[in-house]
């Protein structure tokens, strides 16, 4: 071209950032500033969608320096691009200012803050900022829904997510794809399959995204035998081919189901490529994962040694998982020890091997490695457990005593392991690993943190509700038992949901088999 424009830098930038040519796009614009050419707002909204993300951060301060010299920071398709640009590199209180800079708001602008929010995990406040806004009169979108949506998976707020789905249902917006991929992806992590697949099953069109979310909310919650069936019928769909997501999720599923023959058979589908799609390293360690669980240590420490890629933190960690489940000292023992090469400052992995020592009454042993963490300043997560009653969260540590009904719930936890011990139960002392008498053993596992949540649970919900529990970290075997006795003794379904995966409990039978 002779002549250019602003119009026509514009389309050329604008061109390379959605095609993903990021750097092209700032030397393009670059280019247009030395030629003298002034910047628009539709430039700088296209170009700064090339410096969202850690990489393009430094640029895009840059970029914002010209554009408050410019006098452009408060148009509103600059702002949102802004605020969109700091929010996708992490830095959310920088997108704050620019929000509440704004002078008009559109459904753009708090469709991307709210998402930013999401993104980065910050679910209370993506969740608090949508009720504000909404409050304001803020119009929303499908994008809005489905970043609400988002934080509301994390939040595992079901509640919450019905009434978004009912105003989405009343907004009469168009069955878009992403917006019902969200809707069974938070049902599935709120602890109800029925709602997903009832989402899944109205859909008249499905991406392999939908597939995706279906098979991995059937994984989590253990349901090994829907994970496959699921995955035959997908199969049937001509129009949609599995990728490397759709098989971990399906080994994941199998690992989680205990279903090892399935697994290895699905994986030797892969290998031998009849799929279309080569193990990777993610799928290596769900198959290390599928033989720990089910106590085949040694065949899964075997399968380590053939895998052609170099062992990650991640299949370690399996394995050394499975060593804590089934007391295999010898090969954990190695294994923490590579660990502590790889990822020196994960509290996990060292409290790991000090649980595996005490499990073993090597109380030296655990010692040393108690005394290893404090040498190296890493920190255990302590064990937490949320309930929510009345839309207040409730949070509980081990041997809670800051909560304000703290005594009420002591003797109610009390209470609930009388009525169960009546019915059968029988504490299982082995959960504790600590050198002390057997009566002290089972008043520490009366002060476990999913105890004191499901007693507070009793306290303030009615029969006919369910208790609904989230765990940070995997449930031991004994609060497990705990929750199956008290669901059957008092008649109420429990729901668990901790690090690893789903527990729905109902009459005493949980969906995991006791197998997780």
């Amino acid at each position: 071209m002779r002549e250019r424009n602003v119009v026509s830098w514009t389309a050329m930038i604008s061109a390379y950032s959605q095609r993903g040519y990021t750097f092209d796009a700032l030397d393009v614009f670059i280019n247009m500033l030395k030629s003298g050419e002034p910047p628009n707002e539709f430039t700088f909204a296209s170009v700064l969608t090339s410096c969202a993300g850690v990489c393009g951060f430094d640029h895009g301060r840059q970029v914002h320096c010209l554009i408050i010299k410019t006098n452009f920071e408060s148009h509103i398709y600059v702002g949102s691009s802004l605020l969109d640009m700091y929010a996708k590199s992490g830095r959310i209180h920088e997108a704050r200012g620019v929000f509440e800079r704004l002078p008009k708001r559109d459904v753009v602008s708090c469709t991307a803050i709210i998402a930013g929010y999401a993104q980065l995990g910050l679910d209370e406040e993506a969740l608090e900022l949508f009720r504000q806004l909404m409050r304001e009169g803020m119009e929303s979108n499908y994008v809005t829904y489905t970043s609400v949506l988002t934080a509301l998976s994390g939040l595992a707020a079901l509640d919450h997510g019905k009434q978004v789905h009912n105003r989405v249902l009343r907004s009469q917006l168009p069955s878009y794809i992403v917006l019902q991929n969200s809707l069974i992806d938070m049902y599935s992590k709120c602890g109800n399959l029925t709602y997903s697949r009832r989402v899944f099953d109205g859909m008249s069109e499905r991406t392999v995204i939908t597939w995706n979310a279906m098979l991995v909310g059937y994984s989590k919650h253990g349901l090994g035998r829907e994970v496959v069936d699921l995955f035959q019928f997908m199969r049937k769909d001509k129009e949609v081919k599995p990728d490397n997501i759709t098989f971990m999720a399906v080994l994941s599923g199998c690992s989680h189901g205990g279903l090892i023959d399935e697994g290895f058979s699905i994986f030797d589908e892969m290998i031998n490529g009849k799929e279309g799609v080569k193990p990777e390293i993610e799928h290596y360690c769900c198959m290390v994962d599928l033989l720990g669980r089910a106590g085949k240590v040694h065949e899964a420490f075997d399968l380590i040694k053939k895998i052609p890629f170099e062992p990650t933190s991640a299949i370690w960690g399996s394995l050394l998982g499975a060593c804590r489940v089934h007391n295999n000292v010898t090969v954990g023992e190695f294994v923490a020890h590579q660990l502590f090469k790889i990822e020196p400052q994960n509290a996990g992995n060292y409290v790991i091997l000090s649980n595996l020592y005490a499990s073993a009454g090597r109380w030296e042993d655990m010692t040393n490695v108690r005394e290893l963490m404090k040498e190296k300043a890493v920190t255990k997560e302590p064990g937490r457990s949320w309930i929510k009653l009345d839309r207040i969260l409730h949070s509980f540590h081990a041997d809670d005593r800051s909560h304000p009904r703290k005594d009420e719930v002591v003797r109610k936890v009390r209470e609930l392991s009388v009525k169960i011990k009546e019915a059968g139960y029988v504490p299982d002392l082995s959960c504790v690993l600590h050198d002390v008498d057997d009566e002290q053993k089972e008043k520490i596992l009366l002060g476990h943190s999913e105890k004191l949540a499901i007693a507070f649970g009793l306290i303030g919900t009615s029969q006919a509700l369910p208790i609904r529990v989230m765990k940070n970290l995997r449930i031991c075997i004994d609060c497990h038992n705990f929750a199956k006795f008290v669901s059957k003794v008092y008649e109420i379904e429990i729901s668990l949901r901790d690090s690893n995966r789903f527990h729905h409990i109902i009459g005493g039978i949980c969906s995991c088999a006791d197998y997780w």
